[in-house]
């Protein structure tokens, strides 16, 4: 007996009769349930998975901005002679096309002391005409001013740092500095107070509490450099264009000089990022998966509760092709709604992190994400739209595999055999 043609593939009748398989009778409350727990799974899934790949999204964009707004994207370091040189190194670098700034500076440790506190501190020397240049510390003074900072003989410092320090404006801050005067007893620390002339704030903890600017002639006194320069740092235009400009930047030097990049700096901080990013995405991974393995158990019960059913729809013509698409509709159904729900779930939360973070913060009496822990003052979350797509297909591949072996077991029903021990 040939096989009955039946209607055409996912057909208005195949629609129907899946979406009344979703809705819940009486007797059917438990599969009802299961399949409820499979889309809440399904979109808590894809929800955690879009929010905590946005926030590490986030963080790590924060972090390269805020270590790139205040370091530059390439060091060049003097070999064999001193940086005596440094402004005329500089004004060529600046000529190389993609680079937009060649700053000078005279770079430290020290040990600085306040009214309430002393802590190691890192001073960097730097021109007034080179501060424009550095964004995240000129637009984001609180208190004070930078103007006429060479001739001001004050210092700038983080928000952090001067609470820790209890000082404001006009407070002096003293800085110790091992590589002092040489005198017959050996090398004694340079000790000598600044007032401080401006606070600012980068919003990266580690920076706000460590940073101390200082004018570039008195930095280059304090340290004993004289007429020279500790490096030049190298702002480009697209910080991803390191390799290409390393070339005619060390031509443009025209003397033996040493450059380290920005991912040569801190390639273990990133590295230790992107591993940490991969194994949270193959952990809440698992979420999705487990949601899915309950929509091969609810739609194998619901098989099993409608064998009846279908062995009447097969001696009704239905064909074997029709009752396959009648359950993968079933199931899919709840993995594509879960799927959109679990979406549109993360995009709220995406777009609200922070507020979000300030009311938990609120509710708990506590810190969540302290920036003495996590570098920065606010949770950041940035969506990226190729990896969103990513979490969509991943969890919609899942669901409709899961689908199948139900379908397919439906599909195979023999209607003699279900109406025989009915």
């Amino acid at each position: 007996m040939a096989e009955p043609t039946g209607t055409k593939p996912f057909s208005a009748f195949e629609w129907m009769l899946a979406l009344r398989y979703l809705r819940a009778r009486r007797r059917e409350t438990f599969i009802s349930i299961i399949a409820g727990f499979s889309f809440i799974g399904i979109m808590l899934g894809v929800a955690t998975l879009i929010i905590v790949m946005s926030v590490m999204n986030g963080f790590r964009g924060e972090l390269i901005d805020k270590i790139l707004g205040i370091n530059g994207h390439i060091v060049v370091q003097p070999l064999e002679t001193p940086f005596t040189d440094f402004a005329d190194v500089a004004s060529r670098i600046t000529m190389v096309k993609g680079v937009t700034a060649a700053i000078p500076l005279v770079e430290g440790q020290v040990l600085a002391s306040g009214a309430n506190n002393s802590t190691g501190a890192l001073v960097r020397g730097v021109r007034s005409e080179d501060l424009p240049n550095l964004p995240s510390i000129s637009k984001n003074v609180k208190l004070g001013t930078l103007d006429n900072f060479d001739e001001a003989e004050g210092v700038a410092i983080g928000t952090r740092l001067a609470t820790n320090m209890g000082l404001t404006i006009g407070d002096k801050l003293t800085l110790v500095s091992p590589r002092g005067n040489v005198t017959p007893m050996g090398m004694t620390p340079r000790i000598k107070a600044y007032p401080v002339v401006a606070i600012f704030e980068i919003g990266m903890s580690e920076y706000d509490s460590s940073f101390v600017f200082m004018p570039f002639a008195e930095a280059q006194a304090f340290f004993n450099l004289d007429d020279k320069a500790s490096a030049i740092e190298i702002y480009l235009s697209d910080a991803e264009q390191t390799g290409a400009l390393r070339e005619p930047i060390e031509t443009a030097a025209g003397r033996p000089v040493l450059l380290t990049d920005w991912r040569q700096r801190n390639m273990t901080f990133f590295s230790a990022l992107e591993v940490e990013r991969n194994m949270m995405f193959m952990i809440l991974t698992l979420i999705v998966l487990v949601a899915a393995l309950n929509i091969i158990s609810g739609l194998t019960m619901l098989v099993k509760d409608k064998s009846h059913d279908i062995a009447i729809l097969r001696t009704m013509g239905a064909t074997r092709g029709s009752i396959l698409r009648v359950f993968f509709i079933t199931g899919a159904a709840i993995g594509t709604v879960g799927t959109a729900f679990g979406v549109l779930l993360g995009t709220v939360v995406c777009l609200n992190i922070e507020s979000i973070r300030q009311f938990v913060s609120w509710l708990t009496r506590t810190e969540v994400f302290s920036p003495e822990l996590y570098f920065l003052s606010k949770l950041p979350a940035d969506m990226n739209p190729g990896e969103t797509l990513s979490i969509v297909i991943m969890a919609l591949v899942l669901s409709y595999l899961a689908t199948l072996y139900p379908a397919w077991r439906a599909a195979r029903l023999d209607p003699v055999e279900a109406l025989r021990y009915e």
